[in-house]
Order: structure tokens, then sequence, then C-alpha cells
């Protein structure tokens, strides 16, 4: 898989190699999300609860292009994901703009912004888990013979 610029193809295409590649990719950058990212956003001082979901909710909806662009995953999932990553976002930040305009009470959108995120969480998942399976079987399936 060609990470230097925009996918030629996805996984359900990808050599086993490529396969193994965007895999290793994923399971790092969700890593560096759950070890590094999320606590960073935790302990980010005089920032309220939507504020720091907002964030990390344009986090990932840059991750989900990113994963788009470099063609890592099924593009139906990518596509969910992308959609469900992004709808959070937008959502946030209307509790934002509320908020700034002291209407504070509509605490639904971000409830509804966390199951967003939780339901493109599953999504993401089920891509890893998708090319996992898939690497598995292609790996098992014996090549042609000569």
């Amino acid at each position: 898989m060609n990470l230097r610029g925009p996918a030629e193809h996805t996984a359900e295409d990808a050599t086993p190699g490529e396969l193994r590649r965007s895999v290793l990719i994923l399971l790092l950058m969700l890593a560096a999300l759950a070890l590094l990212v999320t606590p960073l956003l935790r302990d980010l001082p005089l920032l309220g609860r939507s504020t720091r979901t907002a964030i990390f909710a344009w986090l990932l909806v840059g991750l989900a292009l990113y994963w788009m662009y470099a063609g890592m995953g099924y593009r139906p999932l990518l596509l969910v994901q992308l959609l469900l990553f992004s709808a959070a976002a937008a959502l946030l930040s209307v509790k934002l703009m509320l908020v700034a305009v002291t209407i504070d009470s509509l605490t639904v959108l971000r409830w509804s912004a966390r199951y967003l995120i939780m339901a493109g969480a599953v999504c993401a998942g089920a891509n890893l888990t998708g090319m996992l399976v898939a690497l598995t079987w292609r790996q098992a399936k014996p090549g042609p013979q000569l």
C-alpha cells in the first residue's frame, strides 16, 4: 500500500502484504489514540466535557478521512464511519455554539454525539476485524500451482 498518495485500492482487493501493513498501521494509530490522545484530552485544563469531546470527534473525523485517503479498510465501512464521526463533530460544534450564547440545557446533543462516536468506533472495529479475517483467509488459501 502506497502511503505517499491517494490509495489505488482498498482492502477489498489488497494483497496480503498490503493488508498486513494496513492492519499494523491501524493498530498503531488506535493504540496511540487510546494511550496518548485520550488521556491528554482528559487532562486539558479549563475545558468542559463538550469541548473535550468535540476536539476528540474532530480528531476522529481527521483520522477517518486519512483512512479513506490511504485506503485502509473497506470503503463502505469507512464511509459510514466518516459519516458518524462527522455527525458527532457537527452536533458537538452546535452544542458549543449554543453554550457560547448561554443556552446550556441541551445536553442531549452531547449524549447523541457520544453514541455516534461509539457507533463509529464499532465500524472501525468491524473494519479492522474484516481486514484481519481477510488476511487470515488469504494466507490460508493456497496459491495457484504451476
